[in-house]
């Protein structure tokens, strides 16, 4: 089989055996190739059903069966009747980072990172970072994945006042969001972004902003966050995390 790069669909660079297909049907296709090359849905797995597909797609089953058919044209799915829709594009793919904070280059020094950056540089960090990898989030994250981010969820909400438990859950959320991309260069980055954040002076400023209700509202909005990935919702999604950073920023310039 030919070489199919997981950042651009086949169709893109070989367009000889493109079949005249909607532009809802292409972008069908186009997040399903994604999770494939991913590893979503591994080689030789079954995807789900059409009609799973159709709900979560919030389309008909003939836009997915023509989505998954113009996946077949190009050898990345087997349709076999009586038993469904089979991944046949094969890739090697990198084992995901351990569950534990990542391990950075050794010519990192997290703590003078810590010291020297200031806060706006802080927030241009996360403002160019936070919502690329909550688009990809969106795209990539598997079942599992958002099971874990329920699980963390369910966790923060039960918080009112603990401030210091509260911050180290919601980075542990938003690190659990940075590996459901499934990107190990976007992990690695963010990673470096989550462990300044743990230093005790950047740590210190965090706990002081975090009221009770201010708890509260990031709570509602990480909620949102949540039923935004699940829905595969990239707009709303991406636009939550820019009020995010945002309201973030605002804390840092009322603390300095």
């Amino acid at each position: 089989m030919n070489d199919i790069s997981a950042l651009s669909p086949p169709w893109i660079s070989d367009p000889s055996k493109h079949p005249l297909v909607t532009p809802q049907v292409k972008e069908i296709a186009t997040q399903i190739f994604a999770r494939i090359a991913a590893g979503v849905y591994p080689f030789g797995t079954r995807i789900p059903a059409e009609r799973e597909l159709a709900l979560e797609f919030r389309d008909t089953r003939a836009t997915i069966r023509q989505a998954l058919e113009f996946l077949a044209t190009y050898q990345i799915v087997s349709r076999r009747a009586g038993s469904g829709t089979f991944v046949s594009y094969e890739r090697a793919l990198v084992p995901p980072p351990p569950r534990s904070s990542a391990v950075l280059p050794d010519h990192l020094n997290i703590n003078q990172l810590a010291e020297t950056a200031s806060p706006f540089a802080m927030n241009i960090a996360e403002s160019i970072l936070e919502p690329e990898m909550v688009r990809l989030a969106t795209i990539y994250m598997s079942t599992r994945d958002l099971a874990e981010l329920s699980g963390q969820l369910a966790v923060l909400e039960t918080i009112v006042t603990e401030s210091d438990k509260f911050a180290s859950l919601e980075e542990d959320f938003m690190m659990t969001v940075a590996r459901g991309t499934h990107n190990s260069l976007i992990v690695a980055m963010y990673a470096i972004l989550h462990e300044v954040r743990r230093q005790p002076q950047w740590a210190a400023s965090r706990r002081q902003a975090l009221t009770p209700s201010k708890i509260r509202s990031i709570q509602l909005l990480l909620r949102s966050l949540y039923n935004a990935l699940e829905r595969r919702d990239v707009e709303t999604a991406v636009e939550l995390i820019k009020l995010h950073v945002a309201s973030t920023h605002e804390d840092m310039i009322y603390e300095s």
